[in-house]
């Protein structure tokens, strides 16, 4: 069975949907800014995410930042403890970009590794937003046993749909997610499990962060 997993055009709604701003008049421009952007971790808190254990990462090229996990598994089944079945971790982060830029948040990628019995099922969700924004919406993924391997989900904006964070603003960035595991009838006999290893969110129109340039 394949290990990937993409999201349909519901899912890129829902996360165009929970990114709102004041909008830049200028268009989108066609490269990313040299001047490195920093995206620290404000703080971490959730069952899938111990203190230590998520560890935030900007690629070189400014195209995106990688969230990695070392402990972020759910777990039903034998030897499973009854709150083993759903893990969550909220990841609060500043993103500071340099001075006359703006961006948006085109897409967000997850990765991890699964195994289903038959019968078991594992949900994947997500909520993002700015900081002080009121509205939020969540992006979710299923997969079903038997099922053996990787997996990935991607949700993804249409580039006419990018919602822009305000300029000369500092909006902290929020990243809520979710892993939930339900063993169906194999739960009491074997062990189903899925885990997250990272989330990489990118800046960059084509792929996944997009910039734009703000009015002087």
């Amino acid at each position: 069975m394949s290990g990937t997993l993409l999201a349909g055009g519901a899912a890129a709604a829902l996360f165009v949907s929970t990114l709102s701003g004041a909008v830049p008049v200028s268009e989108p421009t066609s490269t990313v800014p040299d001047e490195k952007i920093q995206v620290g971790v404000v703080t971490v808190n959730g069952s899938g995410c111990p203190v230590g254990t998520a560890a935030v990462a900007v690629s070189p090229d400014n195209t995106a930042f990688t969230v990695t996990y070392s402990d972020y598994l759910a777990v039903a089944g034998v030897g499973a403890q009854p709150t083993d079945f759903r893990k969550n971790c909220q990841l609060n982060l500043s993103v500071r970009v340099p001075h006359g830029f703006t961006y948006a948040i085109a897409g967000v990628d997850y990765r991890g590794y699964a195994y289903l019995a038959e019968g078991a099922t594992a949900t994947q969700k997500a909520h993002y937003y700015f900081q002080a924004q009121e509205n939020t919406a969540s992006s979710s993924h299923r997969i079903s046993g038997p099922y053996d391997n990787n997996w990935r989900t991607a949700d993804r904006t249409e580039v006419g749909e990018l919602v822009w964070a305000p300029c000369g603003e500092t909006r902290n960035f929020n990243v809520n997610t979710e892993l939930r595991v339900d063993g169906g009838e194999s739960a009491d006999r074997t062990t189903s499990f899925i885990a997250m290893d990272s989330t990489d969110g990118a800046v960059n129109t084509v792929y996944r962060l997009a910039w734009r340039k703000c009015e002087s």
